[in-house]
């Protein structure tokens, strides 16, 4: 009579790890997508809360501020914030993630000149 043996075989073990590899295979481009569009809502939520700084710091001090660390505003991490216009009579921005969202969204406030892509005031705007 033969003892038994317990454990798995080397073929079953092959098939698990095979199914384990398509799985992952399918699972790994919807992670990506999702990457990006976290992405997309941080440089969306960093132009709304420039928009607050700048209202801030615009009763503070009569005038629209240029510069984030006055502003006391730090961008997400990974997201570049660029102010390209400050005065008295608004401000307009552009906000970009060049490594996981590598497109532009722009916001501008007040009588400025609009930013490609921003064509309405407060509202923020993405190529």
């Amino acid at each position: 009579m033969r003892p038994q043996r317990h454990g798995f075989t080397l073929i079953e073990l092959l098939i698990v790890v095979v199914i384990i590899g398509i799985l992952a295979a399918m699972a790994i481009p919807k992670f990506q997508a999702t990457k990006g569009k976290a992405s997309f809502a941080g440089i969306k939520s960093d132009l709304h809360n420039l928009m607050t700084a700048e209202e801030s710091y615009f009763y503070d001090h009569g005038t629209y501020s240029s510069d984030l660390d006055s502003l006391k505003l730090k961008p997400s991490p990974g997201n570049q914030i660029v102010i390209g216009t400050a005065t008295t009579l608004g401000w307009s921005a552009t906000a970009t993630n060049p490594i996981s969202y590598p497109h532009m969204c722009a916001m501008f406030m007040g009588n400025v000149a609009a930013v490609a892509p921003a064509t309405s005031s407060g509202d923020v705007a993405c190529q």
